[in-house]
């Protein structure tokens, strides 16, 4: 079928956009031999490549500066993009994630550091922590909580002894769709996915496939790797995953919860970046352990009804010392730096067998 013949109107707009676009790739260009002058600089003085503060609060700009009609958000995400790829002239992040491509690890990471991140792909969030911890990558994205599910246990018990420690969050919302070879569910023997994909959506499963088999496997992506091999095996995943490994999405959304999201920490060595400055919206995390004896969880919580300091969660993993001992990971609200936040701190110090802050860093509302 032979293509519409295009109006003079149109033709002319279309001609406005191609010049608009040279003009752009111009400006874009001359922006990155700035950024370049300024990795040489940062490089002779010693200072960080990666500002994530310097970031936001470039973006914060531009959002306010934005006349439209391109909506906030999507000013956000292209001027993430342009400065993630002029960082990478500057020097490239490595940052390790859940592999393989295609996860939702991977999609945090990206949707932190740009599309022009470095990514080394780990096999587990062990992993994760090693080449974060051995500098074999300069960050890290570990999964550490789910709406539904709660926390990634493994990833708590990993904090425990990491040298790493925690300097940004992202939050995404997961959307799970059930993909497979074939174009229909017929057939599907096996389901393969995260564990806690797998718990996300056992409702959807229970109903509609309840005879299939469900397969944990490290992550969603190998899942879908995996479902692309066999056509009686299907995975859960993202719509990413899915073009990725060319499959199918037989059903989209399965999910329980309609707003299933999931956190995830950004993680580095102390001397590959700093405790992040208070913004004004931030979260200290930290894990303590109390003496076991009666009252010793009251005294816990005293230090920050004194001082005010509102703590946003508390979780307990067991020490593994054969005396019923706990370890404590708390979030607080606020930042070190603040003095009701830090005299809190000092007295937590002293009441606790063990104590360790993983980090301070700015969150999103």
């Amino acid at each position: 079928m032979a293509e519409p013949v295009a109006s003079a109107a149109l033709l002319a707009l279309r001609d406005q956009i191609d010049s608009l676009d040279r003009q752009l790739l111009d400006l874009l260009n001359q922006r990155a031999r700035v950024a370049e002058q300024v990795g040489e600089i940062k490089r002779a003085e010693g200072t960080p490549f990666f500002r994530p503060d310097r970031v936001a609060q470039v973006i914060d700009k531009i959002r306010a500066a934005n006349p439209g009609p391109l909506k906030a958000e999507h000013v956000a995400a292209i001027w993430r993009e342009i400065m993630s790829a002029c960082l990478a002239l500057e020097s490239p992040q490595r940052v390790a994630v859940l592999g393989p491509v295609g996860t939702f690890c991977e999609q945090a990471a990206i949707e932190y550091f740009g599309g022009a991140a470095d990514l080394v792909y780990c096999t587990s969030f062990d992993e994760v922590f090693h080449a974060t911890a051995s500098g074999s990558a300069q960050f890290g994205v570990v999964g550490v909580e789910n709406m539904t599910e709660g926390v990634v246990t493994r990833s708590l018990d990993l904090f425990l002894h990491t040298p790493c420690h925690v300097v940004g969050e992202v939050s995404l919302l997961i959307r799970h769709n059930l993909m497979c070879k074939e174009p229909s569910m017929r057939g599907i023997q096996a389901v393969l996915a995260h564990p806690q994909a797998l718990a996300q959506c056992q409702g959807w499963l229970n109903k509609h496939l309840p005879d299939v088999e469900r397969r944990a496997v490290s992550s969603n992506a190998e899942g879908a790797r995996l479902a692309a091999t066999n056509p009686s095996w299907a995975a859960l995943g993202s719509e990413r995953a899915s073009t990725l490994f060319g499959l199918h999405i037989v059903a989209h959304a399965v999910q329980d919860e309609a707003y299933n999201r999931t956190r995830f920490a950004i993680i580095c060595l102390p001397q590959t970046m700093a405790t992040p400055p208070a913004t004004g919206r931030d979260c200290t995390s930290l894990v303590v352990s109390v003496p076991n004896r009666p009252g010793a969880m009251h005294d816990l919580l005293v230090p920050l009804k004194t001082h005010g300091v509102s703590m946003t969660r508390l979780e307990s993993r067991p020490a593994r010392t054969g005396q019923w001992d706990y370890y404590f990971y708390i979030d607080l609200d606020g930042h070190p730096s603040q003095p009701n936040v830090a005299a809190a701190l000092a007295e937590l110090r002293e009441i606790c067998a063990f104590f360790k802050m993983l980090g301070a860093y700015p969150v999103k509302n």
